[in-house]
């Protein structure tokens, strides 16, 4: 049963071996013949027949390969098997064509202009690539029929000139097809853009889009959603109005009924809908102000008229037989919004009964409009609530500062365009505004800076507790400022400034502007009260959180690491020095006799003390490293990536910066100084314990070494502690 298993296996294996490279095999075997001059030809009398067939028999083979091949065409699978199956493709083909040559008179054949217009379809139809390495198989090609033991008297000489078009039809080809596809991608992005246009165009005719809605603005995600509701919207309208208008046509007998429309200047009329059996119908927009279209606008009312002139109907490029003819205005309120109008070849005037259909057929078409329009009302106010809710509940769940500002811009974009905001905290110890968070144009230079300007905007805000400009214009923008004059906050002509308020406080401000005039309407105002209302709750919310994690972590009353934070820290920054290999130096120090400080001056003076030793250290140390209080009157340094020497040196600096300090008090001035230990790893341990130890022995040995002083851990056991035990044995 193994065996049989094996042997059916091995068949396999060979069958698709066979089947993967017997085109191949095909290939040179009949580059082979073509070099010996194997195959006769045809046009001679003494043509050896049995090789003629057999050569037939060759080029069967290579077009049921050439078919094969082309029916596995679906089955690749990556770049470089689709390549290597194209080149064996044209492989093939150039084959079956140089055999099908050979017989017919080889190089100097009648038809071998075939040769280049193969190469012209390999080059054209492929990719560079491929298409290079066929163009170079061909002239392999004819290289073997030139210069082959048997190629044809004169095969040698006509080499250069067949080579040479060989090449130059690749080249145009591959310079030409480039051209094409360049010329046709134009072609197919400008029809895309016009079809894109149109469609706004007509949204915006039917009241879609909202008109507020600028060229900059269409760029931004908000106009990208209502353009996707429009589009939806516009198809279902031009497929009820056209059955309307078809309905109407075939109803009443007309020649032509058609929906005209008014654009925005109100100069024009676009055709919307058409249903007619002439042929001279008019493309383009039409004058309001021509024939019988003046008429009916100005009235405002039907218009019938008999026999009309063609003048008189520009909807005609060209004449037209018409016996009747009926304009209907379409009104929406009192705004006239376009044209119905209708025609017959023949027969009699428009009577009042049709006049009366076709004109509740123009209300009906405007009701049409208004429907859709109120759908997407609701759609897009459905859409703008689930942004609102997710930008609401992003703002419930931020806890650090950073998200708080991210989920509030979302949840203003949510709500409205704008191309500036930023999110200011009032200190109300001086009146001043900070600003945490500008974006948009001069943003960047206004982040993170603190203005106090009694005239500003924000001031103003702050002062009243409420949003301003109350109409959400920026009028006077040329005087007024949002934070102080020196701002580069220009060009906006929107501009809304919310106070940030939780229980009548106001934590800071909240400013929004547009470039374009009436961005922020009155529901929009509405809806950013709340989202302003909702960031002033997170952002105490996030102080309240930043000051709970301060108190966890750092001393109350020097601001530094806590002992629980400071082993924490200190266990990742030994974790990376393991992994990176790099040294770490701990600084372990006291003040010298304080005891007696708070003794002498007492405990609020001892408390000034450990403020100032504390900011020293502080500041003597880099943003990586760590300074804690670590208990009572001892404090902490870790300084990452710095060995003995460098450690020494800093603890040096901090104790001669300490020692210089005068400290007041009650009972005169006085001066503390500091003791010192260091110990670095890995010289002095591999395990944090170690190192603190080592560091906590160089401290003891520093006081008992009369203190005010640095001592290293080895130089700890050479120069006191040894000592010290030698002098007690």
């Amino acid at each position: 049963m193994r065996l049989r298993k094996h042997c059916a296996r091995a068949t396999f294996e060979i069958r698709r071996g066979f089947r993967a490279l017997w085109g191949t095999a095909l290939v040179f075997c009949v580059v082979a013949l073509l070099w010996k001059g194997w195959f006769p030809d045809l046009r001679q009398p003494s043509a050896d027949y049995p090789r003629a067939l057999v050569a037939a028999l060759l080029a069967g083979a290579l077009a049921i390969k050439v078919a094969a091949r082309v029916s596995m065409g679906e089955r690749r699978r990556s770049p470089r098997r689709e390549m290597l199956s194209d080149v064996e493709l044209g492989l093939l083909l150039l084959s079956a064509t140089y055999v099908f040559l050979s017989v017919l008179g080889g190089s100097l054949s009648p038809i071998y202009p075939l040769v280049y217009a193969l190469v012209s379809f390999l080059v054209t139809f492929h990719p560079l690539k491929t298409g290079t390495l066929l163009a170079v198989a061909a002239l392999g090609f004819e290289a073997v029929l030139a210069f082959g033991p048997g190629a044809a008297p004169g095969a040698a000489a006509a080499f250069p000139g067949h080579a040479g078009f060989i090449a130059v039809f690749a080249v145009l080809n591959v310079s030409f097809l480039h051209a094409e596809v360049a010329r046709q991608r134009r072609e197919h992005r400008k029809r895309l853009e016009d079809e894109v246009l149109s469609m706004r165009e007509e949204a915006r005719d039917f009241r879609l889009i909202s008109p507020g809605l600028t060229a900059e603005s269409r760029l931004r995600t908000r106009a990208e959603e209502e353009e996707k509701l429009s589009q939806g919207s516009i198809e279902t309208i031009h497929q009820q109005l056209f059955h309307t208008i078809e309905l109407l046509r075939h109803s009443l007998a007309l020649k032509t009924c058609a929906l005209l429309w008014l654009d925005s200047s109100g100069e024009k009329l676009k055709l919307k809908e058409l249903s007619s059996s002439a042929q001279n119908l008019a493309e383009g927009s039409l004058s309001a102000r021509a024939g019988v279209f003046a008429a009916v606008l100005k009235e405002g009312r039907p218009c019938v008229l008999e026999s009309p002139k063609p003048a008189l109907l520009p909807y005609y490029q060209g004449p037209e037989e018409v016996s009747a003819f009926v304009g209907v205005p379409i009104f929406e309120g009192k705004t006239l919004r376009g044209l119905l109008v209708g025609d017959r070849a023949t027969g009699p005037a428009f009577t009042a009964a049709e006049v009366e259909l076709i004109g509740a057929a123009a209300a009906q078409i405007m009701r049409i409009v208004q429907s859709e329009r109120v759908f997407q009302a609701v759609e897009r106010s459905k859409h703008e609530h689930e942004r609102f809710y997710r930008a609401s509940t992003a703002l419930n769940r931020a806890l650090t500062m950073d998200e708080i500002y991210a989920a509030a811009i979302e949840g203003a974009r949510g709500v409205c365009d704008f191309d500036f905001v930023a999110i200011s905290e009032f200190d109300k110890r001086d009146g001043s505004h900070v600003i945490n968070l500008a974006v948009g144009e001069g943003g960047d230079a206004l982040a993170g800076t603190r203005h106090r300007d009694a005239t500003s905007v924000a001031s103003m805000v702050v002062k009243n507790k409420l949003a301003l400009p109350a109409s959400g214009e920026w009028r006077d923008r040329h005087d007024t400022h949002i934070f102080d004059a020196k701002e580069s906050i220009k060009g906006f002509e929107s501009l809304y400034v919310l106070p940030l308020l939780v229980k009548d406080e106001v934590l800071g401000t909240f400013a929004v502007a547009a470039r374009r005039p009436a961005a922020f309407a009155s529901d929009r105002r509405e809806m950013l009260g709340v989202v302003a209302n909702q960031v002033a709750i997170s952002l105490q919310n996030g102080r309240m959180v930043q000051s709970l994690e301060e108190q966890a972590t750092t001393d109350g009353l020097t601001g530094l690491v806590n002992h629980r934070t400071f082993q924490e820290r200190f266990s990742a920054m030994l974790g990376r020095a393991d992994r990176h290999k790099f040294r770490v130096a701990m600084l372990l120090t006291d003040i010298d006799h304080f005891k007696k400080v708070n003794d002498t001056y007492g405990h609020p003076t001892g408390d000034a003390v450990l403020k100032r030793v504390a900011a020293i250290l502080k500041a003597s140390a880099r943003k990586i490293d760590i300074v804690a209080r670590y208990g009572g009157e001892e404090f902490a340094l870790v300084l990452e990536g710095t060995d003995r020497a460098g450690a020494r040196q800093l603890a040096e600096r901090i104790r001669e910066e300490v020692s210089a300090q005068m400290f007041e008090s009650s009972k005169g001035p006085f001066k503390a100084t500091l003791s010192l230990g260091v110990s670095v790893y890995p010289d002095d341990g591999r395990a944090k314990q170690d190192i603190i130890a080592c560091a906590d022995k160089a401290l003891y040995a520093a006081k008992h070494a009369g203190r005010n002083r640095t001592i290293c851990h080895g130089e700890a056991v050479r120069e006191v502690i040894a000592p010290a035990l030698k002098a007690a044995g």
